[in-house]
């Protein structure tokens, strides 16, 4: 069923319409795809800062109900205008399936961080990419060679080299506790993400499938953390904490949602989520940029490793 006769070709974005009104195919080159990866791994790390600045003035999880929310109300008119909201139970039920893993992602880092620390949470995330890669193995078939499974292992040791600052001993003293325990519970939920967008997208324009995985994600939160809502000081929030809500929205969300799921029938799930290698060197230049000076030098190499992984990754020969 379609709420709207604007439809798309069903599988491919639109370059506007043709002469008999009907939508003209975009195509794009790989390379033009992985720049637009680069660009979301880009904006995923200004969340990182955003949400430091915000996050004590709302409840963690009401922020993501109301980051979902407003999304999915800013997106949902330029969607039913270009493509129609096109509905159906199937799709529905598919983009629940796929914003079931993001939200028990989130849940999961929401309650992990009551027990642990955001560096250990920053650790385990290293994983996700490998999981995805199993996963899609299993669902999706996908393959990948020798030297990009050896890359796989070397990207992950490399963001821990600069998450710990290249310092071994940082790492060894680690403590691995209940909230860790957890976090990883909601890595694996993540690391499903990539592949369930591959298996589950039956042709609909990615633009409608976003739309509809922010729709079926804020029901999930609603049940999640809905019952907390009347509790909320809304008065009391500051207009700079909507600001960044507003950001996290918009760049964050709807965005970085839209450019992931487009790019995964074009990458596979395996090579859109090892962009997620790039976030702690693409964080530390963010400092960088803010003041926070330059990090030591022994963090380097660390970078150079990930960069050498994501080369090796996005080889198609594997």
């Amino acid at each position: 069923m379609s709420i709207d006769n604007r439809r798309s070709v069903p599988g491919v974005e639109s370059a506007g319409r043709a002469g008999d009104g009907r939508p003209r195919p975009l195509k794009h080159s790989r390379l033009f795809v992985h720049l637009l990866m680069v660009v979301a791994a880009m904006l995923v790390s200004t969340s990182f800062t955003v949400g430091a600045a915000i996050t004590a003035e709302l409840d963690p999880a009401i922020l993501t109900l109301v980051r979902f929310t407003l999304a999915a109300c800013l997106f949902g008119p330029w969607v039913w205008y270009r493509y129609g909201l096109q509905f159906s139970p199937s799709l529905f039920g598919r983009c629940a399936l796929i914003s079931g893993c993001l939200v028990v992602f989130f849940c999961c880092m929401f309650l992990s961080l009551r027990y642990t620390t955001a560096l250990n949470t920053s650790v385990i995330f290293a994983l996700v990419p490998s999981l995805s890669w199993i996963y899609a193995f299993f669902l999706t078939g996908e393959r990948l060679g020798r030297d990009q499974l050896l890359a796989l292992i070397c990207g992950m040791v490399g963001v821990v080299w600069v998450i710990f600052r290249g310092d071994l001993s940082q790492f060894l003293a680690m403590a691995w506790n209940r909230g860790d325990a957890i976090f990883l519970g909601g890595c694996f939920a993540m690391g499903l993400y990539t592949p369930l967008v591959k298996l589950l997208h039956k042709g609909e324009s990615m633009a409608v499938m976003t739309f509809w995985v922010l729709v079926t994600g804020s029901l999930w939160l609603v049940l999640f953390a809905g019952g907390n809502l009347v509790t909320v000081a809304w008065s009391e929030v500051p207009a700079f904490a909507w600001l960044g809500v507003a950001y996290l929205a918009v760049f964050t969300t709807i965005i970085t949602f839209f450019l992931t799921q487009y790019a995964v029938p074009y990458l596979g799930p395996t090579r859109v989520m090892a962009y997620s290698y790039l976030y702690p060197g693409l964080v530390l230049l963010i400092d960088l940029a803010l003041g926070h000076g330059l990090p030591p030098l022994k963090v380097i190499p660390g970078i150079f490793v990930v960069l050498a992984a994501m080369f090796v990754l996005q080889n198609r020969k594997g």
